[in-house]
């Protein structure tokens, strides 16, 4: 079972004492409840004003539930070096100009008739084709400070069905305080075929998302300077998913290689208090 991290929940009453509480929070994640979508509207409004940058990770307009994401300075790092490494990668293949970072722009989930439920993510991008105002990425990273693991599984599965499978890969980078490491997880989706003895006449297979790699990195102290282990190899990201085709000549999978990441790792530690 996953140990959840401590996030604070609070009732919504206005906007002036949501903002004021904010200021308050020491974590990246603030859950609120009772939040209507008026009120969600306002709190929307109202973020204009505010210099914290925060995002609305998830908005769920059925049972008033709006989770903030509070940007630390680890939770930024987690997503935005592993980020810029996939990049690098986009450059050093001359592919950056077929490439589109969204940010942390703002989805609304499809087939959503009121248009209220929707999320931020925190690094997202996908193919120049698809940077349309309606298009969806097809690569998303979503990291964790406080938060859980089980909240970004939560986030992750949102990415997949909200975007009516449009995203392919969902990249969660996560800090696990009580075991002083990193985990990252690849998830993809794949079909699952109908049960024998269906009825159906079309069988049309059930996309679920899948775990492809596990990589976990920690800290050894006893060197000098510190070293970093990586568990299970480089983090491998297909280019078929990326740009939904096939490579041409002089194109690739991208590889974020084990001493990458454990740059990427010495990046992050810098962010971590001991």
């Amino acid at each position: 079972m996953e140990q959840d991290d401590e996030t604070p929940t609070v009732q919504f009453t206005n906007v002036r004492d949501l903002f004021r509480l904010i200021d308050s929070i020491p974590g990246d994640v603030l859950t609120v409840t009772h939040v209507s979508p008026s009120n969600f509207t306002q709190i929307e409004r109202e973020r204009e004003n505010y210099n914290r940058g925060i995002r609305f990770r998830r908005y769920h307009a059925n049972s008033g539930i709006l989770i903030i994401t509070l940007p630390t300075k680890l939770h930024e790092a987690l997503h935005l070096h592993l980020y810029e490494q996939y990049r690098d990668q986009l450059v050093q293949m001359g592919m950056q100009r077929s490439w589109k970072s969204m940010g942390s722009a703002t989805y609304r989930t499809r087939g959503d008739p009121g248009g209220d439920d929707g999320g931020e993510g925190d690094s997202t991008g996908g193919p120049l084709e698809r940077g349309g105002p309606d298009k969806w990425p097809t690569l998303v990273i979503e990291s964790g400070d406080s938060g859980s693991l089980a909240q970004l599984h939560a986030d992750m599965k949102w990415w997949f069905s909200a975007s009516d499978h449009d995203v392919k890969i969902v990249l969660l980078a996560k800090f696990d305080h009580r075991q002083r490491e990193i985990v990252l997880e690849k998830w993809e989706e794949e079909g699952t075929a109908a049960r024998a003895g269906a009825t159906t006449t079309r069988q049309t297979p059930t996309l679920q998302p899948v775990l492809r790699q596990k990589i976990t990195i920690s800290r050894d102290q006893t060197t000098d300077p510190a070293s970093y282990n990586v568990t299970t190899g480089a983090l491998v990201l297909r280019f078929q998913l990326l740009f939904l085709r096939d490579p041409g000549p002089q194109e690739r999978d991208f590889t974020i290689s084990i001493p990458d990441l454990q740059w990427y790792a010495e990046c992050i530690w810098s962010e971590v208090r001991d």
